[in-house]
């Protein structure tokens, strides 16, 4: 217990981030950073950015209420410490992603609409199940569902995009490095916490591993559709950005190189590479990864 107290303990958040990779950033970046002016000015780069975006501002916003709302169900007080600072990450990942909406052009007062209106359908209901748990106060399912499944895919996801954006968008790229300083953290708490509780009752392992799998029959059509249902928007995209030498050269990431891949190989990597995740941490947590029917 003394290892969790200091590990996941206030003091330790402040070092770490705002006193640390945080130090000197704005909304995530070097304050002298943009957004590319290609991205800004070109209606078809424009478009793909904030729709790219408005699925990390969805994915953060159910982040935000799933940490909050786990706080006064933790069984105990460094639980209640830990997520108490994950609920500001959580709160500052909704703000930096938001403020790059902004930045593409989005005005406060049609946030809302645009964010309908980009959604990813399975998005919000993979957040509706993991927020149907932590509503009923189900703190085991609900760390399972925030801090393995929701963090794990969201950890891959920036790192996929980070991988992308590095050469391009360096903007993008620092306030994608800091969330996955953030998710790291986040997820390592799930494996601490939750392997002691899972021991102590076994007899949650089903109800929690149902949920596990239809989150990720949401995640993995979500998947789908971001990457095959806009397969052509996002060619489009590629093509504009290499014409006007705005492409990355290379961007491998995981064995693939993202800036030459199709769609379909780009969603086959980051699938492949959230499951065999799953499957890890859900094993180290005494949890077995259940296999959802595969999306229409």
């Amino acid at each position: 217990m003394a290892d969790f107290l200091s590990q996941y303990s206030i003091q330790r958040w402040l070092e770490m981030c705002p006193q640390g990779y945080l130090e000197n950033t704005v909304y995530g970046h070097s304050p002298e950073l943009r957004e590319p002016e290609l991205v800004v000015e070109n209606e078809t780069l424009r478009e793909e950015s904030i729709r790219t975006t408005v699925q990390l501002v969805v994915g953060e916003r159910c982040a935000l209420a799933a940490s909050s709302g786990l706080v006064n169900a933790a069984p105990d007080f460094p639980s209640k410490r830990f997520l108490a600072t994950q609920t500001l990450d959580e709160a500052r990942h909704v703000e930096i992603f938001t403020r790059r909406l902004f930045d593409l052009g989005v005005t406060e007062d049609n946030l809302e609409s645009t964010i309908d209106n980009y959604a990813n359908p399975h998005l919000v209901k993979f957040a509706e199940v993991l927020l149907e748990k932590v509503d009923s106060g189900d703190f085991i399912a609900g760390v399972v569902g925030q801090n393995i499944v929701l963090e794990g895919m969201a950890f891959s996801v920036f790192e996929m995009l980070e991988a992308v954006s590095k050469q391009v968008n360096p903007k993008f790229a620092e306030t994608l490095s800091g969330t996955i300083a953030d998710e790291r953290r986040h997820v390592g708490f799930g494996e601490n916490r939750i392997g002691s509780l899972i021991r102590e009752h076994p007899e949650r392992k089903a109800d929690v591993e149902r949920m596990q799998a239809e989150m990720t029959y949401h995640m993995l059509a979500t998947f789908s559709e971001a990457f095959q249902g806009n397969a052509a928007a996002t060619e489009e995209a590629r093509s504009i950005a290499a014409a006007e030498g705005a492409g990355p050269e290379t961007a491998v990431w995981h064995g693939t190189d993202l800036a030459a891949a199709s769609p379909e190989d780009m969603e086959a990597v980051l699938a492949d590479t959230v499951l065999g995740e799953f499957k890890t941490r859900l094993g180290r947590i005494g949890l077995e990864y259940q296999s959802p029917p595969v999306p229409a």
